[in-house]
């Protein structure tokens, strides 16, 4: 067997888990919306169904004050009688599969008047100030967790995880910046430990041997001030004491200023942490982020830095993870590329989460690749990430399918954010459509500019048109002069940049182009050391939250670079919620300077004229990328609109206001279900 150790069965004593893979916690949104728990019935039991060990559910709160108002919450029996609904299914489908439930008590960050916490401190990204617990209240979070978990183990479930990370409630006791008390849960780290000894040793009295109890540690809290080494392992050490089966090593706090299951983070980059944390306990570990492909989750294991591999957006990209690296066909993966936009950004603005490379992900109730029963001859135009998802899926259904692209190669505007360091991720998802051309016998045809004559219903049944767009240059006095260069020939080399520059237009584009040209060296997201240095993380010392005392090294870019954009609002806030923080944190480091509410005049030799603030002034650039935008290239499908052929348009060619892959690849994977 390729892939061993990442195959090989645990045994916990009272029972096994089948290997070494584990879906991790990631809260959906599901666990809230109408028919809820049918929906997370179909998408976890199809994840069991692909092969994986164990299923952590979404955050599930013990109590009403531990989650945000309408946050799904197990405490009473009519609740337990929803949980069976995935529980069950879960067990039929794969009856050697554990599912545990994890108990999710957000603390300080639970958006509701009635947020709770050891002190009234307000975390950073929190708008409100948590209600400190007295004694009384103390016990009763305590006794709701104990609760909590007996109704999970009513319910059927295997197990649960009790999470003590990420800024949550039970992890602001931990840290002495969040927990300010003088009594028998505050001061000294002794106290500031019971807490959460004693949810778990309650718990397990509770729930009795043979149920999986986990605890999520915050094994490098990424807070400056936070815990230090010597307090995780002496944590860890009284959790396993206190009857816990298996401890969970989790990274960062939400308020850290630190990235880490960004795509600009190295995969696998904090397994050493786990590793070392493995050393001091007996129980098994579990370690993340990051962890995308078998043969990464086989390194970690090898490695010894863990016992189990928690794996939550890949399992969401390509539920048969496992199914796919047990045969040896990894190659037909479809990897998560850590982008967030249609996972976590979803999930922290209250929408359903899914997967930009995998629509179905939480929709399988609804999103469905049927078999056709009406074979059709199908021509796609444009081999970029919204004619690649037509195509393949259309062809596994069972269609003719013939893919032209003008390009000698797949992947359309992918190719340009291929190139853009720390957006190394995009080569696996090109390489998977690559692979599913090939397995599903889509007639792939490069290097083909093709007519509307070609293209007639004699030929073939439906047309799909997915040219994608075209860069805007706006109007712009001088636009046309030497100095201006579209944003596409940067990326692609074609045009020299100089040492000043400005760049128009501060979308997804206009950073990624600034991280491309202000970036020397090898990008973070393959080197560790790079990432750990400019982000201020010391793996070797682990000081107090692995930060502490670290200053990032980021060094300067050599080219003087503005960013501009017209809109008045800071620049980046259109950004994704969970990493664009990431992105102007980073080229702020760099030195760009971001300006926002500027007026472009004119381009000419002395640069570019803007006005701003009612001033004007001359940015003295001598190269000024045009990142304004795009329109959309539909010419072909205007010439096939009115004619005879059955013809649609999908993609950016149907809609190109920013470059959106996660709506492109959507679009067109409903639209293939459907043909």
């Amino acid at each position: 067997m390729k892939y061993p150790k990442l195959f090989a069965p645990l045994d916990l004593g009272f029972t096994t888990i089948r290997n070494r893979s584990i879906m991790g916690s990631m809260h959906t949104g599901l666990e809230e919306t109408e028919n809820g728990f049918e929906r997370m019935a179909a998408y976890f039991s199809e994840r069991a169904a692909g092969g994986i060990g164990m299923i952590i559910t979404g955050g599930i709160a013990p109590n009403d004050e531990g989650g945000s108002d309408g946050h799904a919450k197990l405490s009473s029996q009519a609740e337990v009688e929803q949980h069976k609904i995935v529980t069950g299914r879960v067990h039929a489908t794969a009856p050697d599969v554990k599912i545990c439930l994890q108990i999710l008590h957000s603390g300080p960050l639970a958006r509701t008047k009635n947020a709770v916490a050891p002190s009234a401190i307000k975390s950073r990204i929190s708008k409100q100030i948590p209600n400190e617990l007295d004694a009384q209240g103390i016990e009763k979070q305590i006794n709701d967790h104990v609760k909590c978990a007996v109704l999970a183990q009513k319910a059927g479930y295997d197990g649960v995880e009790i999470i003590g990370s990420a800024g949550y409630l039970v992890s602001t006791f931990l840290v002495e910046k969040t927990n300010q008390r003088d009594d028998e849960y505050g001061g000294s780290y002794e106290n500031r430990m019971r807490f959460a000894i004693e949810i778990i040793r309650r718990t397990r009295e509770a729930v009795g041997n043979n149920f999986i109890v986990i605890f999520r540690i915050a094994a490098m809290d990424m807070l400056h001030g936070g815990m230090s080494w010597d307090e995780v392992v002496t944590l860890g050490k009284r959790i396993e004491a206190a009857g816990a089966t298996i401890i969970s090593t989790h990274f960062t706090w939400h308020e850290s200023a630190v990235p880490t299951i960004a795509t600009m983070v190295p995969r696998a980059a904090f397994t050493s942490v786990t590793g070392r944390l493995r050393k001091e306990l007996t129980i098994p570990l579990i370690t993340s982020n990051r962890i995308n492909m078998p043969d990464v989750a086989e390194q970690v294991l090898t490695r010894g830095d863990a016992d189990l591999v928690s794996m939550a957006r890949p399992l969401l990209a390509d539920s048969d993870f496992m199914l796919k690296a047990r045969d040896e066909r990894e190659d037909e993966i479809n990897t998560c590329i850590a982008c967030n936009q249609a996972c976590l950004d979803h999930t922290f603005n209250g929408i359903t989460s899914s997967c930009l490379v995998n629509p179905r992900a939480c929709h399988e109730t609804e999103l469905n690749f049927l078999p056709t029963k009406n074979q059709k001859r199908i021509a796609v135009i444009g081999a970029g990430p919204a004619g690649l998802a037509y195509a393949t899926i259309a062809a596994e259904r069972g269609h003719r399918v013939s893919l032209f692209d003008a390009a000698d190669e797949i992947g359309g505007q992918f190719n340009l954010a291929k190139k853009i360091p720390g957006k190394e991720e995009f080569y696996e998802t090109l390489r998977y459509y690559g692979k599913m051309i090939e397995v599903h016998n889509v007639d792939l045809k490069l290097g083909r500019i093709v007519s509307a004559d070609e293209l007639g219903p004699d030929q073939f049944d439906h047309v799909v048109v997915a040219t994608g767009i075209a860069p805007r240059k706006p109007a712009i006095d001088g636009i046309d002069h030497e100095k201006a260069v579209l944003y596409t020939d940067v990326i692609k080399g074609n045009k020299p940049v100089g040492n000043k520059v400005a760049v128009i237009g501060a979308g997804g584009i206009g950073f990624d182009v600034c991280e491309l040209i202000s970036h020397s060296g090898p990008s973070g997201a393959v080197d560790a050391n790079v990432f750990a240095r400019e982000w201020g993380i010391d793996f070797d010392n682990h000081p107090r939250g692995g930060v502490t005392g670290v200053e990032p090294v980021v060094a300067k870019s050599d080219r003087e670079i503005w960013l501009l954009q017209r809109k008045d609002t800071p620049v980046g806030r259109g950004l994704g919620r969970t990493t664009g923080w990431t992105h102007r944190l980073a080229l702020s480091r760099r030195g760009v300077n971001m300006l926002n509410s500027v007026e472009y005049l004119k381009i000419d030799d002395e640069g570019l004229h803007i006005q701003r603030e009612g001033k004007t002034a001359i940015i003295p650039a001598d190269t000024v990328i045009i990142c304004a935008g795009q329109e959309s290239e539909r010419s072909l499908y205007d010439a096939l609109k009115d004619t005879s052929t059955s013809v649609e348009l999908i993609g950016g060619a149907f809609k190109a206001a920013e470059l959106d892959a996660k709506a492109a690849i959507k679009q067109a994977s409903y639209s293939a279900a459907e043909i």
